[in-house]
């Protein structure tokens, strides 16, 4: 909008100002606007790369570890029959096992009674797991104990012992009975009760089946059998440990008859691989971001190019030969593998790794030994790239310390323009003074012209001229 003209001259003096004031920080605040875009750009350049760098630094962590090249695994051709751990210190090897049946555990019932039976007298019940058993449990039972009564005092008296009590009712015959089941498999534990006093005829003899409504056994406890290797074995539980030094079986199901299952024992390839992949994957995240960050990409003959924010760095350009000179080196010993390539590891034109799975599996089934002693250790690549980049990371590295520098920039940025905002309002106080006091000056002078017109018209013998 135009400004309002000024009283004494007509001069639009509000945007004579402006474009004065204008004129005499413009300058400056361009310097200014663009110095803080090329500033923070960088700042933000240095963090993406720290980023990077400090992910490719974790994946290095990983890998530099000789624990990793000591795990040991153990697999399963059927892992419905059953699964397998393994300790580092287990030895490799394969093995052949036939699972004939699972570890079982005991469950009982007592005879079928009234739904609402209830004890005749005191009484007691005292159970045992297996004829040997010296820690037998006795419970108490009050005269006219209910068999929910009976039942929540059982639980609450054997919950350590891994036995647990409910009640199953017949529809048909409209009887109850109790029904004790245990968690402990393996032979000779099954369940025995005896009741005395008012529940006597409570009690369980588990060497009989139950059956017609008689008391006795439901489940019989007995031990898994198994073979490895056609030895016959057998167990009390279902978790099978040192059946095979440092390698723990879990029965899961039973195998089909003269087809059995293998149990293959190795070094752990899967995890070494899973490694390796996410170094090669971190280091070439890294390479593409430092290309994006230092190219210039043409986008049309009418637009200006994309600029990477650390186009011509030369922090970038040091770092980025640092790595790929450490990756080339030959590494200091005299086994087979020398340099990545050897692993099926390569270097490709734009400065990325390729990694070819097959000739790594090879390299890891003949020399596995090997690849730890090539990656990981004082002397592994991954120490050495290690020692070469970490004067860039970190607060106090190379990248951070740079990172501070810009945030300097960016703070005496800040100070610069709020002074050249405090200047620009200076100078136009003092112009607007200025031009205010023409205005009136001008004014003035008019209105003087203007009365000296008008005496000089009224002097006798002056003609008055349109």
């Amino acid at each position: 909008m135009a400004g309002i003209p000024g009283i004494g001259s007509g001069l639009d003096i509000k945007n004579i100002v402006k474009a004065m004031v204008d004129a005499e920080v413009a300058p400056k605040a361009s310097q200014l606007g663009r110095l803080e875009k090329t500033t923070e750009a960088k700042f933000s350049a240095l963090g993406q790369l720290q980023s990077a760098l400090g992910n490719f630094q974790t994946a290095m962590k990983d890998l530099n570890k000789m624990a990793l090249f000591d795990n040991r695994t153990a697999t399963s051709s059927n892992n419905a029959a059953l699964t397998a751990t393994t300790e580092k210190t287990a030895l490799p090897g394969s093995y052949r096992v036939e699972v004939e049946s699972l570890a079982t555990s005991s469950k009982v019932t007592t005879q079928a009674l009234d739904k609402d039976f209830k004890a005749s007298a005191d009484g007691s019940l005292t159970i045992k797991l297996g004829a040997e058993d010296e820690g037998a449990v006795t419970v108490a039972i009050k005269q006219d104990a209910t068999l929910v009564e009976m039942r929540d005092a059982l639980n609450e008296q054997l919950k350590d012992k891994g036995i647990t009590a409910n009640i199953v009712n017949n529809p048909s015959t409209g009887k109850s009975q109790l029904v004790l089941s245990s968690n402990e498999t393996g032979s000779g534990k099954d369940i025995i009760v005896e009741g005395s006093g008012g529940v006597a005829e409570l009690s369980i003899d588990s060497s009989n089946k139950a059956e017609n409504g008689l008391a006795g056994s439901l489940a019989v406890a007995a031990n898994a059998k198994f073979s490895i290797d056609g030895l016959q074995l057998e167990s009390a539980s279902n978790t099978i440990e040192d059946a095979i030094p440092d390698v723990t079986f879990t029965l899961k199901g039973t195998t089909e008859a003269n087809k059995p299952l293998t149990v293959t024992v190795g070094q752990d390839d899967k995890g070494v691989k899973e490694q390796l992949k996410k170094f090669v994957d971190s280091y070439n995240d890294f390479m593409k971001l430092s290309n994006k960050l230092t190219s210039v990409t043409k986008v049309g003959d009418d637009k200006a190019p994309v600029v990477g924010g650390l186009v011509g760095d030369s922090t970038v350009r040091n770092l980025v030969n640092t790595m790929r000179s450490e990756l080339g080196n030959v590494a200091d010993n005299s086994g087979e593998l020398r340099v990545l390539a050897d692993l099926g590891i390569t270097t490709q034109k734009d400065g990325t790794l390729k990694l070819d799975d097959d000739k790594l599996k090879s390299v890891l089934e003949t020399n596995f030994d090997a690849v730890g002693k090539f990656f990981a250790g004082e002397d592994g690549l991954m120490s050495r790239m290690d020692n070469r980049i970490s004067g860039y990371t970190g607060k106090d590295g190379i990248i951070g310390s740079r990172q501070k520098s810009l945030e300097t920039t960016l703070s005496g940025i800040e100070d610069q323009t709020a002074k050249l905002k405090l200047r620009s309002v200076q100078v136009e106080a003092r112009l607007f003074k200025q031009f205010n006091a023409m205005d009136a000056l001008v004014g003035q002078l008019n209105s003087t012209s203007q009365q000296l017109l008008q005496s000089l018209g009224n002097l006798p013998g002056m003609t008055q001229r349109n």
